[in-house]
């Protein structure tokens, strides 16, 4: 048997990676180039699948998450992480680094603005 998932629901669990991985100070830079990924593929991100991996790895605070209040909490994560630290981790696996130039704080701020959120009852 092959289990078998959505974008949307790939992308909800890169999000749970990215905003909940237990790594102290150290970042993983594919999660972040997948985050830009699956914004600039215009994936929309399965938001109920994000809010069960939530709930069973950080608690039930998260389920009456609302997409607001889950930007919130991703903007704080990006306001959170050092950019330069994304960026050292990824770039030996970038063809092109240069593309890697526009990646700040802001440009991830923006990209959480750009995002579709599916939230199906």
């Amino acid at each position: 048997m092959t289990r078998c998932f959505t974008l949307p629901g790939l992308f909800a669990g890169k999000i749970h990676a990215l905003m909940f991985r237990k790594w102290r100070n150290r970042v993983k830079g594919r999660d972040w180039y997948d985050f830009e990924w699956y914004i600039r593929n215009n994936v929309a991100l399965d938001f109920n699948h994000f809010k069960e991996r939530a709930v069973q790895s950080e608690g039930v605070d998260f389920t009456n998450l609302t997409p607001y209040q889950f930007k919130q909490l991703l903007k704080e994560k990006i306001n959170s992480t050092k950019i330069e630290m994304v960026i050292a981790d990824v770039r030996r696996f970038v063809i092109n680094p240069q593309e890697l130039d526009i990646w700040s704080t802001d440009y991830f701020m923006q990209l959480t603005d750009m995002m579709l959120i599916n939230k199906e009852e």
